[in-house]
């Protein structure tokens, strides 16, 4: 069985597990003070360029949205995302659970679309019953989106102007953000700690066992450790996450994990075209999405785990294809006769 599904069905990149052993029977203090959180964080402030940055770690993506948008918002406040945005699709209403309102953007290619979110916030002020209704006070983006599609750094900068002139915070969800980092946007680490209030650098997906970084450039809110703990996502042994961003970032694993993958993924890509297989979007990350016949999807999955993704008509549908660091050329060529072989059978 080949294994597309996702970029998370293996365990760590063996460095990763390999740091993990070499600091195992090492005593520590707990719940991120050890020496391998202290000196991850110093790696991840270097690498964004933001030296006053304050940097937690929590287990996983969700987790990290929810504690990180439910904290920062007021209680009669809620926050805009893209319609096809991941806390308002995949996370089974995380964010409406800590009491805030999700509020959905048609999204354009996946991403927010700059002109539509100054309009919707100019819109709400101007209704004159604003008082009565849910204040937008945060943006939401991931960079990745849920279609593997990237953020300009122009796109990204007016988003960043419109929060400033509204005077809400962006957040910018990166639990793929190796792969947006490699995939030859015009993005860097550094642009992100200056456009964005809080961000998050994804573990989970990119190589670790598990674990997100959540960073906040400027530095956080008063006693957000507190409210980490509060919300039941501090961990005791918080060595486990800052061992494994030690090792993402000391030699630049991070950035050559997202480069594996994407690369891959291109080689799938163009595979997939060169087949006559349509794209349903132009992704230029790990996340592909050919459209198939639904008669070839039982018999693929036979074979092939991959995730469905969407309806596209009566006879066929969208599927993602996750590349990941554990990918091989021979996973791409693989797959790509397996489809060559089921095509000749339809």
């Amino acid at each position: 069985m080949l294994f597309f599904e996702n970029d998370y069905s293996h365990g760590a990149h063996p460095d990763v597990l390999r740091r993990l052993g070499e600091t195992n029977l090492v005593p520590q203090p707990g719940y991120g003070a050890d020496e391998y959180s202290l000196n991850a964080r110093r790696l991840i402030r270097e690498a964004c360029r933001a030296p006053e940055a304050d940097v937690f770690f929590l287990a996983g993506g969700t987790q990290t949205n929810a504690v990180a948008i439910g904290g920062l918002l007021r209680p009669w406040e809620g926050v805009y995302a893209a319609g096809t945005g991941h806390i308002q699709c995949h996370e089974a209403g995380a964010v409406e659970f800590t009491g805030h309102k999700v509020l959905p953007l048609a999204p354009r290619d996946g991403k927010f679309d700059p002109g539509l979110l100054r309009r919707s916030l100019e819109a709400f002020y101007a209704d004159p019953n604003h008082e009565h209704m849910v204040f937008p006070g945060m943006v939401y983006v991931s960079h990745p989106t849920e279609y593997g599609t990237v953020y300009t750094l122009r796109e990204l900068r007016e988003i960043s102007d419109i929060c400033k002139s509204f005077a809400i915070p962006l957040y910018l969800d990166g639990a793929r953000l190796a792969c947006a980092l490699a995939c030859g946007a015009d993005v860097t680490l550094p642009d992100i700690a200056e456009l964005c209030d809080v961000f998050y650098i994804g573990g989970t997906k990119c190589g670790a066992l598990c674990g997100e970084a959540l960073v906040f450039p400027k530095g956080a809110p008063e006693r957000f450790l507190t409210l980490i703990k509060q919300r039941g996502a501090l961990l005791a042994k918080g060595r486990l996450c800052g061992a494994q961003f030690e090792a993402l970032f000391e030699d630049g694993l991070y950035y050559a994990i997202g480069k594996t993958a994407v690369e891959l993924a291109m080689e799938l890509k163009a595979g997939l075209l060169a087949r006559g297989i349509r794209l349903f979007i132009d992704s230029p990350t790990n996340q592909q999405f050919p459209i198939l016949e639904n008669s070839l999807l039982e018999r693929l999955s036979d074979r092939v785990a991959f995730s469905f993704w969407e309806r596209y008509d009566e006879e066929s549908s969208v599927i993602r294809l996750a590349a990941s660091w554990a990918t091989t050329r021979s996973d791409v060529e693989e797959l790509l006769k397996i489809l060559d072989n089921l095509g000749s059978n339809a």
